[in-house]
């Protein structure tokens, strides 16, 4: 046997990013993503006509401007962080092989699993960059993995939601915003939402939301009554998870609250929205409706503690399948 087929590999998986903060590029993204049957579950008949001609004309130019608020000299947020948590992961697992992949856009899970056949490369750890699970993320990653596995034998982690080690680097970075400013009079942890007719149909996703917020709050030594839960970016007009965001940070302002720390622990690294969704959209929000200041706490992105509970995670046996 080769050396490089005994050598593991571990693969993190996130989201994904346009290539630039241009309408085209942005148009490409979008219809990556909103084509994966995962996130919209509509017949292909009814969709694909409204997305290709009503949503993608519409909304692309509005997102890459929205993109270019938070642009990189090396790219999308998402992109720069993403690497760079690879990178740090890498450094803490000698003698694996680490890379990371774009679930829609690039580089795909396709051609990094081709590189690693190329290299010789034979097992394969699939980290999704999703704390939580869902059918809308996970699952879609898990599609992804079994359509370009061959060759390969591929096993992957559903989730990580309660594990110490995350929750822990979850509350460090809290504490440390609060040791450095001071505590807000609310905490508030905002989740990307999803439908909630998946929830209904039985995707554990609020469950898991709901248990890393308790895990996290067991970490900072603090009442879980203490924090708040809610979701974010809904998109369309059916009911998505709630309390929303935005609204609850409008009512918090207007019931007398006046520094509010949010935090986006679902998200993995900084993103679009992270750093315009939350830290511009959401704390406009919050001032016009008479709060003073939201305090956006950055997310794990490269952090030692977040690299460190990530390869702690790629060693051990439990959880992959």
């Amino acid at each position: 046997m080769r050396e490089d087929e005994a050598r593991p590999a571990l693969v993190l998986v996130n989201l994904g990013t346009p290539d630039a903060p241009t309408p085209s590029a942005v148009r490409r993204y979008l219809a990556q993503f909103l084509h994966d049957h995962r996130v919209v579950q509509l017949t292909r008949w009814l969709w694909c006509p409204l997305l290709h001609f009503v949503i993608l004309p519409l909304r692309s130019p509005k997102v890459a401007r929205k993109y270019a608020q938070v642009w990189m000299p090396g790219g999308s947020p998402l992109a720069v962080h993403t690497a760079a948590l690879a990178e740090a992961v890498a450094q803490r697992l000698p003698g694996w092989r680490v890379a990371h992949a774009m679930r829609y856009g690039q580089p795909s899970v396709q051609a990094v699993f081709d590189g690693l056949r190329a290299e010789g490369i034979r097992e394969v750890r699939v980290l999704p960059l999703y704390p939580q699970y869902s059918t809308t993320t996970t699952a879609s990653v898990a599609d992804a993995v079994a359509a370009h596995v061959g060759g390969l034998h591929a096993s992957l982690l559903h989730d990580y939601h309660r594990d110490p080690a995350w929750a822990a680097a979850v509350a460090a970075s809290i504490r440390a915003h609060w040791d450095a400013e001071g505590r807000g009079e609310r905490l508030l942890l905002s989740f990307h939402g999803i439908p909630r007719r998946l929830v209904d149909g039985g995707d554990p996703y609020a469950d898991q939301c709901e248990a890393s917020t308790r895990a996290i709050a067991e970490a900072l030594g603090i009442p879980r009554a203490e924090i708040l839960l809610t979701f974010q970016s809904r998109f369309g007009r059916e009911r998505w998870l709630e309390p929303y965001t935005q609204p609850t940070l409008e009512a918090l302002a207007r019931d007398g609250v006046r520094r509010v720390d949010v935090a986006c622990p679902g998200f993995a690294v900084d993103c679009l929205e992270t750093l315009e969704e939350i830290a511009v959209e959401n704390a406009v929000a919050f001032r016009g409706a008479g709060g003073e200041a939201l305090r956006y706490i950055p997310c794990l992105n490269a952090e030692p503690a977040h690299a460190d509970a990530l390869a702690a995670l790629a060693r051990q046996d439990a959880g992959w399948a």
